[in-house]
């Protein structure tokens, strides 16, 4: 990719600002650690005249019926997929994860644009039977207003359209404020809406200063809903913050997803899936497996088995071909990683595979696939999100036992359960208490279901009809008449 000295990141009411020379930040790539460009490092007065744009557009967006909105939506789509493997490099440079798995996130973030597009004109509201003959009972669902919307590093192209998608398409116009490590992909995806014909002020990008970006969303009055992703610690500040001017929350905060592979498991199915759901973007997922039980019949097959597999996995620069595994985001991002293993090590766990920072000729920030066995409950990689590519694993022989495990969390994202037995899969199902729960599945996010925590891994829920529920109030008319 063909890199710039400068990128202009701040659109403002359809305008391009170019970047400040005294106000700017570097974007690195995370696997060589070159700097790739320089965006605009805005703040508290450019946010200010984003929503203002914002809230002059929303009146006109609003009022537009959902099918002309899906129009737009739907051009947005096909736009995207035509430059997928463009747009796939540039997260791939920005972010790290290998190529493949970018193309992928940029296709998937498509389909919410798809899915929205369709759902734009399916704003259904109610006509309620009245107990009183002199009275008619409407209720209309109306966009809730200006949007602002935090979006993570993680999956830079994914989690905008997940957000911004059923926001545009119930009426609302949007502030966004993508990650710092990530804005490329975000410049690339307001450039295909303007492209694809978004009037001006529907949709507003700031990069920069994240608390004052964040902050002059929080105090203006004229945002109506904050639409986040990322820590249980930022999510719980947005709550209190906003408790000033009431504004809806839509949060999708931290997880520690366990995976429970009982003893009738497809053994080299659970071993493929776990995988994946562990070592997917390197293990910065949200929902990828943070605790992996195993039913003591079948641990040595299991472990076996995954060690092999583990050991195949192809470590470098995600653009390079057969790689499986990109750098961590960033130096912070491998502490915590390395944390987590000498905590566990020093309290007693057994390094399987993997275990130390990856130096394959590469300045980036590599660490080793790794699997720890013997782990205890009392260790950090068992009761915090690692947001890296460890596994631990542990030992179960009680079905019932292993679940109060799986629940003994603050956390309720995600959780796996790996059985070939219709009844324990619905049974255990029930029991997890988590907002989604993949039997025999570890890649549960599609645009046609919701997608959200409970307990302290977030409120709302993106994706399906729910996704746009989110962004609506529900007017109530009620109407005299004459018999």
């Amino acid at each position: 990719m063909k890199l710039k000295n400068k990128t202009n990141s701040i659109f403002i009411d359809g305008k391009w600002h170019s970047v400040d020379e005294q106000d700017t930040e570097t974007v690195y790539n995370p696997a060589t650690l070159e700097p790739i460009t320089e965006v605009a490092y805005g703040g508290k007065a450019e946010t200010e005249a984003a929503i203002q744009a914002a809230s002059s557009a929303f009146k006109t967006w609003r009022d537009m019926t959902g099918r002309e909105r899906s129009r737009i939506l739907y051009k947005a789509h096909e736009l995207m997929l035509e430059d997928a493997d463009r747009l796939g490099e540039i997260l791939t440079t920005e972010q790290g994860k290998p190529l493949k798995e970018a193309i992928g996130e940029v296709k998937g973030a498509a389909g919410f644009l798809l899915w929205y597009a369709e759902e734009a004109s399916r704003a259904y509201g109610e006509w309620i039977p009245s107990s009183v003959k002199s009275k008619r009972l409407l209720v209309i669902p109306q966009p809730v207003g200006v949007v602002g919307a935090i979006t993570p590093w993680n999956f830079p192209a994914s989690m905008i359209t997940r957000k911004i998608a059923p926001a545009l398409a119930a009426g609302c116009a949007i502030v966004l404020k993508p990650a710092p490590e990530t804005p490329l992909s975000a410049i690339e995806i307001v450039k295909i809406l303007e492209q694809a014909g978004m009037p001006n002020g529907v949709v507003n990008l700031v990069t920069g200063d994240a608390e004052a970006i964040g902050n002059t969303m929080l105090e203006s009055k004229d945002v109506r809903l904050m639409t986040f992703t990322g820590s249980t610690d930022v999510g719980k500040h947005l709550m209190r913050e906003s408790a000033d001017h009431v504004k809806k929350l839509s949060l999708e905060l931290g997880g520690h997803a366990p995976i429970v592979v009982f003893d009738d498991a497809d053994i080299d199915k659970a071993v493929s899936l776990a995988l994946v759901s562990k070592f997917r973007n390197n293990g910065q997922t949200c929902i990828c497996a943070n605790r992996v039980y195993v039913h003591e019949s079948v641990q040595d097959a299991f472990q076996e088995k995954l060690t092999e597999k583990v050991a195949e996995l192809k470590i470098g620069d995600g653009t390079e071909e057969g790689v499986k595994l990109g750098p961590l985001i960033n130096e912070q991002a491998l502490q915590k990683v390395e944390k987590h293993l000498d905590n566990a090590v020093k309290n007693g766990a057994e390094v399987i595979c993997g275990g130390d920072k990856w130096n394959g000729g590469l300045d980036g920030y590599f660490y080793q696939p790794t699997v720890l066995s013997n782990v205890t409950d009392d260790m950090l990689v068992m009761n915090e999100e690692t947001f890296g590519p460890i596994m631990p694993v542990q030992v179960f022989n009680d079905e019932d036992a292993v679940i109060d495990k799986a629940n003994d969390t603050d956390y309720g994202l995600a959780a796996y359960i790996f059985t070939e037995t219709t009844s324990r899969a619905v049974r255990v199902s029930e029991k997890l208490d988590y907002g989604i729960v993949g039997v025999n599945d570890v890649t549960p996010a599609v645009a046609e279901a919701p997608f959200g925590g409970i307990k302290q891994s977030g409120v709302g829920k993106e994706g399906g009809h729910h996704g746009m529920d989110e962004f609506l109030e529900m007017k109530y008319v009620s109407m005299g008449i004459d018999n």
